[in-house]
């Protein structure tokens, strides 16, 4: 399974990696955000297409991922005693969103500061078709089995800043994820079988500021594989064994949160805080690539936190403050901008020809992705939230602060 994508568009590389070629990780079966699903465009608290609504208790931001028939979040809760913070992983029924089953891993009284929009259970899960694997960044890692059962956990020490957020990805039997923390920034490659390290790649910059918050892309190189992680000031190209194969510099960058989006041998990357700035890289370089396989850039409108759609050479993006761009992926030239959403955290969402934008107020907004900008349906549900959404048969599932909703097309 692993050569499949030589034979099929780049676009849609990762679907042969795994089993059950579902809403398996953050971003989807591709990691990029689009769904093979006709989900609807309408909803709200009361509309008649909500097939149900679940309250959570606790604080969490992590995407929802489907598990067989189940939907698995993370989730960070306080106990009875007002102190102690338990990370767990939660399971609901897909039909009914029923709770099935809940694990609690790791306990904490003593946790570290994080940043207002963050929480303490942010990556999303990654189901492999087996197995699902949880992240808590440097408050620890662990594999389930599809009841609940803990196979193995582990803590992996570093220095995050404002928290984690980097979610785990797997390649075989390989757990990948971004360590970008105060100091040593790296990148981790761990037996996804028993969580041993296989290797730890410290990242090959002098950086001013060292956090970052970034999920990896594994991708194609010629007939081997290569992961795409940017980090501070650079984004970088790895091999499966952690050995670097190059590098591009974007000065200043830092507090990287979008993940990057691959289609056609070009890697499009966010350089995050303060001023970000969006490069179109080409991924087939060697060494220092800086000054040579730079497509295009641009730091208009360009995303701090929500990750961007590419479909059929259109890139779409949505700063934080909720403007949207439509741009010809080659070139960077700009169709079309506008001011759609309010302030946004949560990445695009590509499905039955439209893209969905997800605000921090909790309103939805869907408009055709095409050259030209219509928008179809605004969809509020005036609960915060920052997750990004899940997309599967002919629902939509949306995390907020309070519950995880399912709404199905009528």
């Amino acid at each position: 399974m692993k050569y499949l994508y030589l034979v099929i568009p780049s676009f849609f590389f990762l679907s042969c990696l795994i089993v059950n070629g579902e809403w398996n990780q953050f971003r989807g079966v591709n990691g990029q955000g689009h769904a093979d699903a006709r989900i609807p465009q309408f909803w709200s608290q009361n509309s008649s297409n909500l097939s149900w609504r679940t309250s959570i208790k606790g604080m969490a931001w992590s995407s929802p991922i489907l598990v067989r028939d189940q939907i698995v979040v993370t989730n960070a809760r306080t106990l009875s005693d007002g102190k102690s913070l338990v990370l767990e992983v939660v399971a609901l029924n897909e039909s009914t969103g029923e709770i099935i089953w809940r694990s609690s891993l790791f306990t904490y009284t003593d946790l570290p500061r994080i940043h207002r929009k963050n929480s303490y259970a942010s990556p999303t899960p990654y189901f492999d078709g087996e197995f699902i694997f949880v992240h808590y960044g440097n408050l620890g890692t662990a594999c389930l089995n599809t009841q609940g059962k803990t196979l193995w956990k582990k803590v992996f020490d570093y220095s995050p800043v404002h928290g984690s957020g980097s979610s785990p990805v797997v390649y075989d039997n390989l757990l990948i994820f971004s360590a970008d923390g105060a100091s040593d920034p790296s990148i981790y490659g761990i037996n996804k079988k028993n969580g041993n390290v296989l290797w730890k790649t410290i990242r090959a910059s002098k950086t001013k500021k060292n956090f970052s918050f970034c999920t990896p892309l594994v991708v194609p190189r010629g007939s081997v594989m290569q992961i795409i992680s940017p980090a501070s000031e650079f984004v970088f190209s790895y091999s499966l064994e952690g050995k670097e194969i190059w590098k591009f510099n974007y000065p200043g960058g830092y507090s990287v949160v979008p993940r990057p989006v691959f289609a056609d041998g070009i890697v499009f990357v966010s350089s995050g805080y303060d001023r970000p700035t969006l490069y179109a890289i080409k991924t087939d370089g060697i060494g220092d690539v800086t000054g040579s396989k730079l497509i295009w850039k641009t730091s208009k409108s360009v995303p701090r936190n929500s990750s961007i759609i590419v479909i059929d050479n259109l890139l779409f993006m949505a700063a934080d403050n909720g403007v949207v761009s439509c741009l010809n992926a080659t070139t960077g030239s700009t169709h079309w901008i506008e001011r759609v959403g309010g302030s946004c955290s949560s990445s695009l969402l590509h499905a039955n020809g439209s893209i969905y934008l997800t605000d921090e107020t909790g309103k939805t907004f869907v408009f055709e992705a095409k050259r030209e900008y219509q928008l179809s349906a605004v969809n509020d549900l005036k609960e915060r939230t920052l997750a990004s959404s899940m997309a599967y048969n002919s629902s939509v599932f949306i995390r907020t602060e309070k519950a995880i909703y399912r709404f199905d097309t009528e």
